[in-house]
C-alpha cells in the first residue's frame, strides 16, 4: 500500500467489473434471439408494438441503458473499494488501566427500595464513574438473561453518557439474571486488550443470582489478572418487583419480593480479589473503585510512536451514484402514480359500457 497519494484500501472490489462483459454478451444474444422469434412470422415489425403492447428497444436505447447502468455499477464498486488520500499522524498511547462495567438490568433492578429505583441508582453510579474518571479506559456490558455489549473498552468514555438514559430492563426479553454469560463476554473483551495493560471488572447489581460456580469462575478470572470489584444496589429490607400492572406475581399469587444479597456480592468481590462497596449518594464509593482500579503495571503515557490515519473519500462516489439515481426514482414515482389512474379510467369505461348494454337489454 502506498504511503502517500491517492489509492484504494480494498481494490479487489474492482473484480466486479468482470461482470460487465458477461452482461453485454447476454444482451447481445437475447436481442438476436428476439429478432428471430416466431412472433415475427405473423406480423410486420412495425405492427408488432400495436399487437403485443410492448415496443422493442432500438439498438441505441438498449446499449445506452447498458452504459448508464455500467456507470452506476462502476461508482458503486469505487465506493466499496475505498478511495482515500491525505492522512493524519496520530500519536499512540502505551497500554494503561481498563475497567469493564457489568451492569445488571434484570427485572429486580426496577425495585424502588432505592430512589428512584435500583437501576436508576446504578445509572447514576456509572455516570459518577465517567465524570470522575481521569486515568481509566471504560467499557460497559448490560446483562440480564443474556449480555449486551453497550461499549467495548474505549478512551472516549464520555460517549457512554449518551447511552445511559436508554438502559432499562425492557432491553431484555427473557426473565432472569445470569452473571456467567456476562463474565464470559467480559473475558473475551479483556483478552483482546494489550497484555501489559491492567484489566479489571466492576459489577453493579443487587446480587439476585442463582447460578452455581460463580465464585470459582470469578476466582479463575482474578488469577488471570482480571479482578472483580462490586457495587451493591438496593437494601436488605428489599421491595416488590414491579410488573406491567402492579407488583410482579409469583406462581402462588403472592408478589415477588427482592432483597439486596450482600453476602453473595461480598463473596464474589472476595473471590475476585476486588473491593465491595454499597452504592450510596456520596462520591466515596465510586472514588474508591476508581483508585483501586487505576493501579496499572504500566502507567498510561504518550509514546513516541505514531500511526497514520487515512481520510476516507468513499462518500464522493456514493453522492454521485445517488444524484444519477434521483431522476430514475422520480420517473418511477410518476409511472406508479399514473398506473392507478389509467386503471380507474378503464373501469369507468367498462361500467359505462355495461350500463349502455343494460339499457339496450331493458
Amino acid at each position: 500500500m502506498p504511503e502517500t497519494g491517492f489509492h484504494f484500501s480494498q481494490p479487489q472490489w474492482f473484480l466486479g467489473l468482470l461482470a460487465l462483459p458477461l452482461v453485454a454478451l447476454w444482451l447481445w444474444r437475447s436481442a438476436a434471439k428476439a429478432a428471430r422469434g416466431p412472433i415475427h412470422r405473423y406480423a410486420d415489425p412495425h405492427l408488432l408494438p400495436h399487437l403485443s403492447g410492448v415496443r422493442e428497444l432500438r439498438r441505441t436505447e438498449r446499449w445506452g441503458r447498458f452504459l448508464s447502468w455500467s456507470l452506476l455499477w462502476l461508482l458503486l464498486l469505487t465506493a466499496m473499494a475505498g478511495p482515500r488520500w491525505d492522512s493524519a499522524s496520530v500519536q499512540l498511547f502505551h497500554p494503561g488501566d481498563n475497567l469493564l462495567i457489568l451492569l445488571d438490568i434484570s427485572r429486580s433492578m426496577d425495585a424502588t427500595d432505592t430512589a428512584p429505583s435500583r437501576l436508576g441508582r446504578a445509572r447514576q453510579e456509572v455516570q459518577d464513574l465517567i465524570l470522575q474518571n481521569r486515568e481509566l479506559r471504560l467499557g460497559l456490558i448490560a446483562f440480564a438473561s443474556v449480555p449486551h455489549v453497550i461499549s467495548p473498552v474505549t478512551e472516549d468514555s464520555r460517549a457512554l453518557l449518551l447511552t445511559l438514559p436508554a438502559l432499562s430492563t425492557g432491553l431484555t426479553q427473557l426473565p432472569g439474571s445470569r452473571l456467567q454469560g456476562a463474565l464470559d463476554r467480559a473475558e473475551q473483551l479483556l483478552d483482546a486488550l494489550p497484555e501489559d495493560s491492567a484489566k479489571a471488572m466492576l459489577l453493579i447489581s443487587d446480587g439476585d443470582f442463582d447460578e452455581p460456580g460463580l465464585e470459582d469462575r470469578v476466582r479463575t478470572l482474578a488469577e488471570r489478572g482480571m479482578p472483580l470489584h462490586v457495587l451493591g444496589v438496593g437494601t436488605v429490607e428489599g421491595a416488590d418487583v414491579p410488573g406491567d400492572r402492579g407488583p410482579l406475581l409469583a406462581p402462588n399469587g403472592k408478589p415477588v419480593r427482592t432483597r439486596l444479597d450482600e453476602d453473595q456480592l461480598q463473596a464474589l468481590a472476595a473471590a475476585g480479589s476486588g473491593l465491595y462497596r454499597l452504592a450510596d449518594y456520596r462520591d466515596d464509593d465510586t472514588r474508591a473503585i476508581l483508585e483501586i482500579a487505576a493501579q496499572s503495571r504500566l502507567p498510561a503515557e504518550i509514546s513516541n510512536d505514531r500511526t497514520r490515519v487515512w481520510h476516507e473519500r468513499f462518500y464522493i462516489p456514493v453522492a454521485l451514484l445517488l444524484l444519477l439515481l434521483l431522476p430514475r426514482f422520480r420517473d418511477w414515482l410518476g409511472s406508479s402514480a399514473k398506473r392507478p389512474a389509467r386503471q380507474g379510467v378503464s373501469q369507468g369505461q367498462g361500467n359505462a359500457g355495461s350500463s349502455r348494454d343494460g339499457g339496450r337489454s331493458a
